[in-house]
């Protein structure tokens, strides 16, 4: 059987990943590649894939856009890719949608893809087009409100770090840096990951590597270049970079 897939995800590396783990699969031949919800859309309508890896959260649109503007009676099998360990994993399970959490493992990858090999030979009943539609209806209802606190592990122990506390984010490899006043802690993610779960009149964006707390803003100064330099109320002061001019200054307009 030979299956066509095509992956969706707004980072290279992660598509790059899902390619090199791919290798074990002779079966699977990739057909096509997207970065967002437009190109996605039109990529699997022109190569009809048998096998999609969909990302939850890109820049714009998330994934689930893709689904509703699709005609899902002609849906591939989807494997959702998704750096959340709170709502979209329990959602997942609850509607018997198989996901893949980032950063991927090939045991956890292979696992997906032999499913959805499986899916694909029972030619896939209409009742998995109706879990989509359910998990699609659910999501979007929670979808309507950000986090307020971020679930991790430390230590082999749950905490929970509030939002409001967060002085500011950095991305550190496959993690995140949560910083507070007090302490930072690691937390597995992408920065546009958690960016899109936030809420954006509390952070703002002015760097690939810096989201900070509009809170905790203690002063901030131009730097020539188009850059600026925010002095955060912890002593940290943080570069902003220069594609990130115009939301810089929108939000000065707005708070200085």
């Amino acid at each position: 059987m030979n299956i066509k897939a095509v992956i969706v995800d707004d980072e290279f590396l992660a598509r790059q990943r899902i390619i090199k783990l791919l290798e074990e699969h002779d079966e699977v031949s990739l057909v096509g590649e997207a970065k967002n919800a437009d190109q996605a859309v039109e990529v699997i309508k022109e190569r009809a894939p048998d096998l999609v890896f969909l990302d939850v959260q890109m820049p714009g649109a998330n994934g689930f856009s893709v689904l509703e503007r699709l005609q899902l009676k002609k849906a591939p099998v989807i494997i959702f890719t998704t750096a959340f360990d709170q709502y979209a994993l329990d959602a997942f399970k609850v509607h018997a949608i198989d996901y893949l959490l980032k950063p991927f493992e090939q045991d956890r990858f292979d696992e997906a893809v032999n499913l959805a090999k499986e899916q694909l030979k029972m030619k896939r009943s209409a009742s998995l087009n109706e879990q989509m539609m359910n998990l699609l209806s659910s999501y979007q209802q929670a979808d309507e409100e950000h986090w307020t606190t971020i679930k991790l592990r430390e230590k082999g122990r749950e905490i929970y770090v509030k939002v409001d506390d967060l002085v500011y984010l950095e991305t550190a490899g496959n993690y995140v840096i949560l910083q507070t006043m007090e302490k930072q802690h690691l937390y597995r993610s992408t920065m546009n990951d958690l960016e899109a779960v936030l809420n954006p009149d509390e952070f703002l964006r002015i760097h690939r590597s810096f989201l900070v707390n509009k809170r905790f803003v203690k002063s901030q100064r131009y730097a020539g270049g188009n850059e600026f330099s925010f002095s955060m109320k912890n002593g940290k002061t943080l570069s902003s970079a220069k594609s990130y001019k115009e939301t810089i200054t929108r939000f000065l307009d707005l708070h200085f």
